[in-house]
């Protein structure tokens, strides 16, 4: 019985060294949340659908509100991974000459499997929500605002 309690208690041990062993440190996740996002926007502006599918996950949600000036109402429009990556490869990004090309990520936070980060492109800002989805991160959802034209 009692060789029987030691492996059970060696047992615990190794499998709870083992689950903190394995959570990525702050850094690590940092890298891999910027990575996510520049496979994001840089996939964009390459027309590179397959970076930027690696970087969502399949049931994104983008969304941005539209107000018809004249009227002052506003709507939700909306499109999902697919049509994203569709737009990609479409060509989409590619139209944007290189030294337009703004690309800025800023991580707004971190916490456990969530995250926030912003990107500051060319002619819009997203806002991306994160997730840690079967230990890499993707991007569930954004919410993105065109820059006024100038």
């Amino acid at each position: 019985m009692l060789k029987f309690s030691l492996l059970m208690l060696a047992s615990m041990f190794l499998f709870t060294v083992n689950v903190h062993a394995q959570k990525p440190s702050p850094e690590a996740d940092a890298a891999a949340i910027k990575q996510t996002a520049l496979d994001y926007i840089e996939g964009w502006y390459e027309g590179n659908p397959e970076r930027m599918e690696r970087s969502l996950h399949p049931e994104l949600a983008k969304r941005i509100v539209l107000t018809d000036p004249k009227s002052g109402r506003s709507r939700l429009d909306q499109m999902g991974a697919m049509t994203l990556v569709q737009r990609v490869k479409a060509g989409g990004g590619t139209k944007t000459p290189k030294d337009q090309q703004q690309k800025d990520v800023t991580i707004l936070d971190i916490y456990e499997n969530a995250a926030c980060a912003k990107v500051v492109a060319a002619n819009w800002i997203d806002y991306l929500q994160l997730a840690r989805f079967e230990g890499r991160w993707v991007i569930v959802n954004v919410l993105w605002e065109l820059k006024p034209a100038k």
